[in-house]
């Protein structure tokens, strides 16, 4: 079962900062961060690609996101 971050409601840099921690704690697998920002949505997903994480987007309502990171 993949970890969960929710970061909706957080301002950047904090929901990149959060998914960082989880992906060097992790090391590898799946990861799911839950964001409400476009600005959040690219900024946790260039972290992900800098770190080797691939990232699928998936568009919630109301202009949420979930980011599935994977390594």
């Amino acid at each position: 079962m993949a970890e969960i971050i929710d970061a909706r409601g957080l301002s950047c840099p904090q929901p990149v900062l959060d998914a960082l921690a989880a992906m060097n704690r992790l090391g590898a697998g799946t990861l799911e961060v839950l964001v409400d920002t476009e600005a959040s949505k690219e900024n946790v997903s260039r972290a992900a690609a800098s770190k080797g994480w691939t990232a699928e987007v998936q568009a919630g309502a109301a202009g949420e996101f979930r980011l599935i990171l994977n390594k």
